[in-house]
Formats: C-alpha cells, sequence, structure tokens
C-alpha cells in the first residue's frame, strides 16, 4: 500500500535554513522523495492550492471571532470587522501572502501510510500546541490569535496533504501530474 503526499517546505522554514533537517525527518521514517523542487509560487498557484470557499472563511472568521471575545478583545478595534466573512477571507489572503513571501521547497513523499505519517511528523497546525518531537513543535511558536491579531498567516514551517484527494489534487497542481 504505496501512498504519495504533498509537502511544501514554506518560505519560514526555507528562511530558517532547516530544510536538510526536516527532509531527514521523513526520510528516517523510510519515506521516499519521488519529486521535489525549489521556487516561489505564484498567486495564482497560491490560491489554487489553497482553494477556499466562502463556507470555510466565515468557520474560520467565526472561530477567530470566538477567540478574540474569549480573550476580551474588542473585534472591531483589533480586528477592523466582525463579521467572518471578511475576516475569514483576510485570513485566506494572509495565507496566501505567506507562501508566496519567498522560496519554498515542494516535494512529494512515498511510502505505505505516507498521508498519515507525514501529518504525525509534522504535527498540530498551530505550532505552540503541537507536540515536542515534531517539525512544528520544534521549530514554531505561533498561535491562530497571536497571527490574526498581528494580521498575518500562522507561520508554522510546511504545509502537507490533509487526505488523499487533496494529495492527488496538490500533486497535479504543483508538478503537473499526480
Amino acid at each position: 500500500m504505496n501512498e504519495k503526499t504533498l509537502v511544501i517546505i514554506k518560505p519560514d522554514g526555507v528562511k530558517k535554513k532547516i530544510v536538510g533537517e526536516i527532509i531527514t525527518r521523513f526520510e528516517k521514517v523510510g519515506l521516499t522523495i519521488s519529486r521535489m523542487k525549489m521556487m516561489v509560487a505564484s498567486e495564482e498557484l497560491a490560491r489554487k492550492h489553497y482553494n477556499k470557499d466562502d463556507v470555510w472563511c466565515k468557520k474560520v472568521g467565526k472561530k477567530t471571532i470566538s477567540e478574540f471575545k474569549e480573550k476580551g478583545y474588542d473585534v472591531v478595534k483589533t480586528l477592523g470587522s466582525d463579521d467572518p466573512l471578511t475576516i475569514g477571507k483576510q485570513i485566506l489572503n494572509n495565507l496566501i501572502k505567506y507562501i508566496t513571501r519567498g522560496k519554498v521547497i515542494v516535494m512529494v513523499l512515498e511510502g505505505p501510510y505516507a498521508i498519515d505519517t507525514v501529518r504525525k511528523i509534522v504535527g498540530s497546525t498551530y505550532p505552540l500546541t503541537a507536540n515536542p518531537g515534531t517539525i512544528r513543535g520544534d521549530y514554531a511558536i505561533d498561535t491562530a490569535f497571536l497571527s490574526a491579531y498581528e494580521n498575518r498567516s500562522v507561520e508554522n514551517i510546511v504545509h502537507a496533504s490533509e487526505n488523499d484527494d487533496d494529495a492527488k489534487r496538490e500533486i497535479e497542481l504543483w508538478f503537473g501530474e499526480y
């Protein structure tokens, strides 16, 4: 049972010069790199990659509003709006700015249970809650709250496909074929 998955070492991971350490973690568990390239992603490619709709934006916006209210912040003063869709679209735009701001390493990893294995090695989306020993837990400190407060994306070093459908779509998008 061989799977393929897409991993992107984002601009902060490239800038920190930890590319070799990240790749080593995947190779040490037996995953194979079948394709790899360094590039600067265009805004068009990033928008296709994230492929988020208004439903996603509203969901993320609502969650962000809730977090700010729980911490006692004035949502409109802090985020500039109390509309979940507006806030969600800003978060999406910040994701696009983040992945296009510098060089990335894009690679296809293959092996048994590659998708789940990679996600386990990468760790939680939010570095502050990622377990020690994971890439995000070891190399980043960031939260959704802090990034929204600073009007930027969560800086979490790497992207990893969430499931088989996403892996196929993302590999085709970044490499032209699955």
